[in-house]
């Protein structure tokens, strides 16, 4: 069975996943190991008791649980009912569920049982809320069932993904089957996956980076996928000894948690073969201390977003100077170009079809001639690689000159005992904003606001210099591993 995921969903790749892999290791949950045969078959097990219970093809089925062999067959089995999946953030409140539920206008909520010490269930009945009228926790006892599955095509729309919302309420970005697909073959193809891999998904699967880039990638080329629930560097080690992983994406400081881990040498890690990384200053040393010490062979960024998901990556065959300061050449079959600004624009068939029931922000997101706007500032290369410099709304005016705050974190990604950083500008009367770093210091290490800024000094103009150093244990972050700068902003004001 041929596939062309561009114009397939995401039933005909599990088909043909279980056609091609049969036996091979489809997905380790603890000591469940379920092969792509089983996999398939406790898919059509979820999916006909969903229909049984009512859900019909456009409903929309949201899923409320952590990464686990619950969420995948869950998740597939939503898809074959030809529901609509909804994700949602396991962080969000009972109020920031609700607020996706009916929005969404979900007809069934598959949620997870106690889970960190939190009843996500029992918090959204407790708020007195009209809930879904179809609820199933996890782990489901589905309704034993042989219903009919209904016919999918490759246009229908197989997800909603509410962004992290970061500077504003979420929106719904919507996808068809096709482009969910077309996204997860451009991954798999830039990381060169393939049935011999063994993927420990750390990201969230409520993330695009998760499903797309982590589920629906593994089905595309038969990679095993290794879920992991919560990060926990100790696990994470501990797993990639066990399972012989190789594939472990996740935001820089998975990694550069690992190098400082005081247990990492008494761990086997010389499985890992394919690291992908991005949503942060990546620093070059990071690159070559992964390929040294984590025996990555491959490092790789990425540049994506809920709207596109995978938009440029680096390839295999890039240096670590290129891995570190760009995101990588188009991939999916994306245009790439800037517009005002600096603006990064992208234009392609697995652009979103639109925010959900939000005709004006989709006008304002996707605009003349298809072209996504992104709110990222960038420039590209002679060789068509693209590096992103900062966020429109993150951009400051310091003494009249715009000042990006990525600029600023790649330099301090270069001061010893930096282990990560973000830049905010905050109002100042004199200069109309002045910068502020927020440091987290590395294990072992101890800094001064002085040092940070000194170093800055050297090599920045005045105007770029943070005026202020705060440090931090950690920096607030989302699902995507993205700063969430809006929350430092407060700390500020």
């Amino acid at each position: 069975m041929d596939l062309d995921p561009s114009r397939q969903t995401v039933t005909v790749a599990l088909e043909r996943a279980a056609t091609l892999y049969g036996d091979a290791e489809a997905l380790v949950d603890g000591e469940i190991r379920l092969s792509y045969t089983e996999l398939r078959a406790q898919v059509l097990v979820a999916a006909r008791g969903l229909v049984a219970l009512g859900v019909r093809p456009g409903d929309r089925v949201a899923l409320l649980a952590p990464n686990s062999r619950h969420w995948v067959t869950s998740a597939l089995g939503a898809l074959h009912a030809g529901a609509v999946l909804v994700p949602i953030n396991t962080r969000f409140t009972a109020e920031e569920t609700l607020d996706v539920l009916h929005r969404s206008h979900a007809r069934a909520l598959i949620v997870v049982g106690p889970f960190l010490g939190v009843d996500r269930l029992a918090d959204l009945r407790a708020t007195g809320a009209r809930l879904p009228e179809i609820i199933v926790p996890l782990p489901a006892d589905w309704p034993d069932s042989t219903a009919e599955l209904p016919p999918i095509n490759p246009d229908q729309l197989s997800d909603i993904l509410f962004t992290s919302g970061t500077t504003g309420r979420s929106k719904g970005a919507m996808s068809a089957h096709r482009q969910s697909l077309g996204v997860a073959e451009a991954w798999a193809s830039c990381g060169e996956l393939t049935a011999d891999d063994r993927y420990l998904i750390v990201n969230p699967f409520f993330h695009s980076f998760g499903y797309k880039a982590g589920i629906l990638a593994c089905l595309l080329r038969g990679a095993t996928i290794v879920p992991q629930p919560v990060f926990d560097v100790a696990e994470t080690m501990r797993l990639v000894e066990r399972e012989r992983i190789t594939v472990l994406p996740g935001p820089p400081t998975i990694y550069q948690t690992m190098l400082d881990h005081p247990e990492r040498s008494s761990h086997d890690l010389s499985s890992l073969r394919l690291a992908v990384t991005g949503a942060a200053v990546v620093p070059v040393v990071l690159v070559e201390r992964m390929q040294q010490e984590l025996s990555f062979s491959t490092v790789l960024t990425a540049y994506g977003l809920t709207e596109a998901v995978v938009a440029t990556m680096c390839r295999p065959s890039d240096d670590a100077s290129t891995v570190a300061h760009t995101c990588g050449a188009p991939t999916a079959g994306f245009e790439l170009r800037l517009g005002e600004k600096g603006e990064v624009l992208l234009r392609g068939p697995n652009v979103m079809l639109g925010y959900l029931d939000d005709l004006e922000a989709t006008a304002a997101a996707v605009q003349t001639g298809g072209w996504l706007h992104t709110g990222d500032v960038g420039s590209i290369d002679d060789r068509g690689y693209l590096t992103i410099t900062g966020r429109l709304k993150d951009m400051y005016i310091c003494g009249g000159f715009n000042v990006y705050p990525a600029e600023v974190e790649q330099v301090l990604a270069r001061l010893p005992g930096v282990a990560e950083s973000a830049v905010v500008g905050v109002a100042d009367a004199r200069l109309g904003e002045v910068g502020v770093a927020h440091v987290v210091i590395s294990p072992g290490h101890s800094l001064s606001a002085e040092t940070v800024v000194e170093f800055c000094r050297e090599r920045l103009a005045n105007y770029k210099v943070p005026r202020l150093v705060e440090f931090h244990p950690s920096l607030p972050r989302n699902a995507g591993g993205k700063v969430v700068k809006h929350l430092l902003r407060k700390e500020n004001v």
